[in-house]
């Protein structure tokens, strides 16, 4: 479940940097100079490497998640006692942790 939260906040973290990136170009486009559209060509092709990982790194998010979903169906389904165990020591646990605080 961490790597999953850590996943998506990877993916939100380069969603806002594609955000940015692509909001840095639109107002620099009127930048003249030889350096600065050789520097503006570059961030574009990084910008586009960036968002097809990003497409890639969502893809495998989502498909992990509907295997974790699929899996803990399946544990349930076939073990029901075991999991109404599992959530009831889960939830006696989570009870002692905020009763302490």
């Amino acid at each position: 479940m961490s790597t999953q939260v850590t996943n998506e906040k990877l993916t939100a973290d380069l969603k806002a940097i594609v955000k940015d990136t692509e909001t840095l170009l639109r107002d620099t486009s009127e930048v003249l100079g030889d350096k600065a559209a050789e520097a503006r060509k570059k961030l574009e092709h990084s910008l586009r490497e960036a968002k097809l990982r990003l497409v890639e790194a969502e893809r495998i998010v989502v498909e992990k998640a509907k295997e974790t979903a699929k899996a803990t169906d399946e544990f349930v389904r076939d073990n029901p006692w075991q999991a109404v165990g599992i959530a009831a020591g889960v939830g006696v646990l989570i009870g002692l942790l905020i009763r302490r605080r």
